[in-house]
């Protein structure tokens, strides 16, 4: 376009104001009122980039792409076609949102280490009844006491760091482990008054039976998840509070505190790990190291097998309790979650890195910790180990091997998705949908 069919040029004063138009030379007529340029958006369609620079407000010479805050309300500006990937309520691919990184897969290290340590639970209930006519069987009942379950739970606190007592993950809390602990209860209690033939045991979800004190902990324990990510010692905390339980006989069976606050140290010590922990036990060294360990254990375990009530290593009962004086409830807190974090570390090293067979099932570990709890009290309310061919050391292998194939069996897929109404129930239907979620669907039908 030759500047003669251009508009008059007004000068722009320093301020940024307009003056009058110009007159227009004398041997020239003076030329009409210039009409208005059609605009796109506020912008002069047809205008020189110095002239539109001049004339257009700082904020109008943005595109879109400069203007990130406001792309959002210029989607739905009329004269500007959406393209799919900003119609809202569409589900955006991975390659749309740079900004998120795709899911990481599962590290087979703790499925394994998961897994391992849920066959440890089952032959430690295993072992049990043959503790009094074998002292080898004994030894490595506190043995694996020692660990077993400090592992589990130190796993448990790994994963629970991300907890933030927002609606999904307490929604995700509820479904997960408050319904569970509801439904097993009660089934417990229903089938301790079958087999047991005892139709009057009550239900109380006040006082968990058996295995499902777990569930109630772990409810306590993430709950806490955001309190202990601000204190400055988390760890010497918990100690603290577990060794003031230990002390106290008035706590009571509710809810199975004791438990809850005697195992709250491994909890609070998984919060507190991070990945580069773990590396270290992976090493060759600590591999290498983790044996002479165990050894030494199982040698002190098996001195003190006849000397020691093993009950201390459940956790559930005061000093007072188990007829000890009220200090020594102090030590042994002490003593033995230095010895119990002594052998997970030591279990940790001999732990998997790989895929392995049985590394897929660890995402089931707590359907088998829950299920085998039937099989482990059934055995001992119809009298299987009457038999005399189990208190043999052919019948304890025996024993222990169908503890650890029952428990890999109640670990599988099969068994997973048979079980999920009372594991992993939705209960769509007990939550209310925030509006932001209503919001999002309406829009994804509307588009």
């Amino acid at each position: 376009m030759s500047r003669s069919h251009l508009p008059a040029q007004r000068p722009v004063t320093p301020q940024g104001g307009r003056t009058a138009p110009l007159p227009a030379p004398a041997s020239e007529p003076a030329a009409p009122p210039p009409e208005k340029p059609p605009t796109t958006h506020g912008r002069a369609a047809d205008k020189p980039d110095g002239q539109r620079a001049a004339t257009e407000k700082p904020d109008e010479r943005r595109t879109t792409a400069e203007k990130p805050d406001e792309c959002q309300a210029v989607a739905g500006k009329p004269g500007r076609q959406q393209t799919a990937a900003e119609r809202p309520g569409r589900q955006q691919t991975a390659a749309e949102k740079p900004d998120r990184q795709p899911a990481k897969p599962r590290d087979a290290f703790f499925d394994n280490a998961k897994y391992l340590a849920i066959v440890l639970v089952a032959m430690g209930h295993a072992w049990e009844p043959l503790r009094g006519d074998s002292r080898a069987a004994a030894a490595l009942y506190i043995t694996v006491y020692t660990f077993h379950m400090p592992a589990f739970i130190v796993i448990s606190g790994y994963f629970s760091r991300s907890f933030d007592a927002s609606p999904g993950r307490l929604k995700r809390l509820v479904t997960g482990v408050a319904v569970p602990y509801v439904i097993f209860e009660v089934a417990y209690t229903f089938f301790k008054r079958w087999a047991n033939d005892d139709p009057t045991y009550p239900i109380s979800l006040l006082d968990p039976w058996y295995l499902t004190w777990f569930l109630v902990a772990l409810f306590v324990w993430r709950l806490t998840t955001p309190l202990w990510k601000i204190v400055r010692w988390p760890v010497p905390l918990a100690l603290a509070i577990a060794v003031l339980a230990s002390v106290s006989p008035d706590i009571g069976d509710d809810l199975d505190l004791q438990r809850v606050l005697q195992f709250l140290p491994f909890f609070v010590l998984g919060l507190v790990l991070k990945p580069e922990h773990f590396q270290l036990v992976r090493r060759r060294e600590a591999r290498i190291l983790a044996v002479p360990v165990f050894a030494a254990a199982l040698l002190f375990a098996y001195w003190a097998a006849p000397r020691m009530n093993a009950a201390w290593f459940y956790r559930r009962d005061s000093a007072q309790e188990l007829g000890a004086p009220g200090w020594s409830g102090a030590v042994m807190t002490l003593a033995m979650f230095g010895c119990s974090v002594v052998l997970v570390a030591c279990f940790f090293a001999w732990v998997p890195r790989r895929r392995t067979w049985f590394t897929a099932l660890g995402a089931g570990t707590l359907y088998g910790y829950l299920l085998h709890g039937f099989v482990a009290k059934g055995s001992r309310f119809w009298d299987w180990y009457d038999l005399d061919r189990l208190h043999t050391p052919l019948g304890e292998i025996t024993v222990t091997l169908v503890a650890a194939a029952l428990i890999t069996g109640l670990c599988t897929p099969p068994v997973q998705r048979l079980f999920r109404f009372a594991m992993e129930p939705e209960m769509k239907w007990a939550f209310r949908r925030d509006a932001a979620e209503i919001a999002g669907r309406g829009r994804a039908r509307r588009s």
